[in-house]
């Protein structure tokens, strides 16, 4: 539950914009002032003109009205874009921030409905600074002069007036105890809501091919209803209560009528005042009757506010750090151990390596083995639940992001494209990439002719995450992207998975030419063409290192037996061979079996399990594993 907070946000708008707020105080002063013209208008008119007969005066008194409702209606305007833009600033000052808390809620276990409410929270508190709501509470104050005014009329008038207003604070303080826990039930309902419909937007192509449709859509039917229900309650508890309070002023505004009648009966007021007395009561009472009528929104506000307010206490803002060299030497782990934010559970434990400059590591290992989680700790996108990550030997913590992003290259499981071109996706949007820098990452990846193909070679739009490419094609091109400027680490999590024999050549050259410069690569993979280049092995299993060591000692022991039945082999390619010929062999594949399906995977499970001929060769793992991991 969001704790009802809203005074940091408002409080920092204040003190950053104190002109524009005492601006707004000031203009509500004078409008209030020049609100009691058509008052006093009246009662001039009933006890100056007409007993007295004087057309000089109605003139003159009719100039004076006139000219005070022009100023009225001017100042009315310029405060009503003055909250315009108040608005508009608050949305400014955290938009930023709001945008850090979206990006970042997948990493702190918070996706779909309920990672986008920041964008959602904003925009209905930006609706609420553009309209009336905050203009009625700065009118609020001025009840007083209205009362004060009345009562100097007559006291019974005053007091009638005075007891009307408490009867509709009453109302307010009822609605927001009615709408408050509603309207919060409301938010979460929208969320779920929101979550069914995306989930059908994501699964579009399975739903389509599998059925499911029919399935998914009685979801969103059963939450779009507990939406509605929900919010026609809200709707006409709030519908209610507004009109109760305007049917009550308007009685109010009626009986201070009678009561001014009853004074000129008894010779206790004049004609005038029985006018003049039901104006002003009429606008002592208007901003508490506009402050119910917006009260939803106000609550709705409130809550967005606090929401965010707790946010950015979850999400505090970067603490600034001294810029580091840029890394060249090492990488390593001391007994990391590490899990998803959104789950208590452990997926990595005590993993120790180190790798200098030009060295590849394969990681291999079932399927939730945790290959996926080790990497995402790496390169900074899992927190550390103990142990260190140190590059050059600083800890990893010691960069900020935007500081050793430009060092590393990742390439995910589920690749992600962004809107927008070729070139600029290869560049990671950078304003300053060159066209030689961003052809050379392309180049470096093998995807440079495949991009020439394309109808406007590097200017081609991607469209939303690349839909405009096949799969291998989003893989080379993120591809391209991680190798941009030659980052000094390279972390790929199944680089191969949708590639074909043309991109696997190109994906084992581009490992070489990294090694070379001396980068380090980190690879995870299920295919061991993937693994032509590494130095040395990382075996996984249930989150531990089973296995580490050069490759040409790690990949012999995955087969059964611990390598006892496997022949020496004089190069490091026959080495490699022959373990996958000995893993076909033992897992019934024929020798005629696709490259695609000679996977690491089933090496692992050959030598964990240790079952006989016929162990089943785990197929090439989907891309959920990532979640899985």
């Amino acid at each position: 539950m969001y704790k009802n907070n809203v005074g940091s946000t408002l409080t920092h708008l204040y003190r950053t914009h104190r002109t524009v707020f005492l601006s707004i105080f000031l203009f509500s002063a004078v409008l209030n002032i020049l609100a009691l013209a058509g008052s006093f208008f009246m009662l001039l008119v009933y006890d100056e003109v007409l007993p007295g007969r004087s057309g000089a005066t109605l003139f003159g008194l009719i100039l004076l009205v006139s000219i005070a409702y022009l100023f009225q209606g001017f100042l009315e305007l310029f405060r009503s874009r003055v909250m315009i833009q108040v608005g508009a600033l608050l949305d400014r000052n955290l938009s930023n921030h709001v945008f850090d808390i979206v990006s970042q809620s997948p990493l702190r276990g918070l996706d779909g409905a309920e990672g986008m409410q920041p964008v959602r929270d904003i925009d209905q508190v930006r609706s609420y600074f553009s309209g009336i709501g905050p203009l009625a509470l700065f009118d609020l104050p001025w009840v007083i002069l209205y009362l004060a005014i009345l009562f100097a009329f007559h006291y019974q008038l005053g007091l009638l007036t005075m007891l009307g207003a408490i009867i509709l604070i009453m109302l307010t303080l009822f609605a927001d105890r009615v709408t408050s826990a509603r309207s919060r039930s409301l938010t979460q309902m929208s969320q779920s809501r929101y979550a069914v419909a995306e989930a059908g937007r994501r699964n579009a192509e399975v739903l389509r091919a599998m059925g499911m449709a029919d399935r998914v859509k009685a979801q969103w039917r059963h939450a779009s209803d507990n939406f509605l229900d929900a919010n026609t309650q809200l709707s006409d508890m709030s519908g209610g209560l507004q009109i109760i309070s305007r049917i009550f002023r308007l009685f109010l505004q009626s009986m201070v009528l009678a009561v001014g009648a009853w004074l000129v009966i008894n010779d206790q007021a004049s004609g005038g005042i029985i006018i003049a007395s039901s104006i002003i009561s009429s606008r002592a009472l208007a901003p508490i009757e506009q402050t119910i009528a917006q009260w939803r929104p106000l609550v709705a506000a409130r809550q967005s506010l606090a929401r965010l307010d707790d946010l950015q206490t979850v999400f505090p803002e970067p603490i600034a750090r001294t810029r580091l060299p840029a890394p060249s030497q090492s990488l390593t782990l001391q007994n990391v151990t590490s899990g998803p934010p959104s789950a208590r559970k452990v997926t990595v434990q005590d993993i120790s390596f180190s790798l200098k400059a030009g060295q590849v590591l394969g990681v291999v290992g079932p399927s939730a083995s945790g290959k996926s989680s080790l990497i995402r700790t790496i390169v900074g996108i899992w927190p550390l639940l103990r142990g260190e990550v140190r590059i050059d030997g600083a800890t990893i913590d010691q960069w900020t992001p935007e500081m050793l992003g430009p060092h590393i290259g990742f390439l995910p499981q589920d690749v992600e494209l962004f809107d927008g071109t070729v070139a600029q996706n290869i560049a990671r949007f950078l304003p300053d990439a060159t066209s030689e820098e961003i052809i050379a990452a392309a180049k470096k990846a093998g995807v440079h002719e495949l991009i020439l193909k394309l109808p406007d070679g590097y200017d081609t739009p991607l469209g939303a995450n690349g839909s405009n490419l096949s799969a291998g094609q989003r893989q080379r091109m993120a591809l391209a992207r991680a190798l941009f400027r030659a980052p000094f680490l390279v972390v790929l999590d199944e680089p191969n998975s949708n590639l074909d024999t043309e991109g696997e050549a190109a994906l084992t050259r581009a490992i070489a030419t990294l090694k070379s410069e001396g980068a380090i690569i980190v690879v995870v993979a299920h295919r061991p063409s993937a693994l032509a280049e590494a130095d040395v092995l990382l075996l996984m299993q249930d989150g531990r290192a089973l296995a580490y060591g050069p490759k040409n000692e790690i990949l012999p022991k995955l087969l059964p037996g611990g390598g006892k039945r496997t022949p020496a082999a004089p190069t490091q390619a026959g080495a490699q061979a022959h373990a996958q010929r000995q893993a076909e062999a033992q897992a019934g594949m024929p020798p005629s079996a696709p490259a695609s399906s000679r996977t690491a995977d089933g090496l692992v499970r050959a030598k964990i399990v240790g079952t006989s001929k016929t162990t089943a060769v785990t197929p090439k793992p989907s891309r959920k594993e990532a979640d899985d991991e």
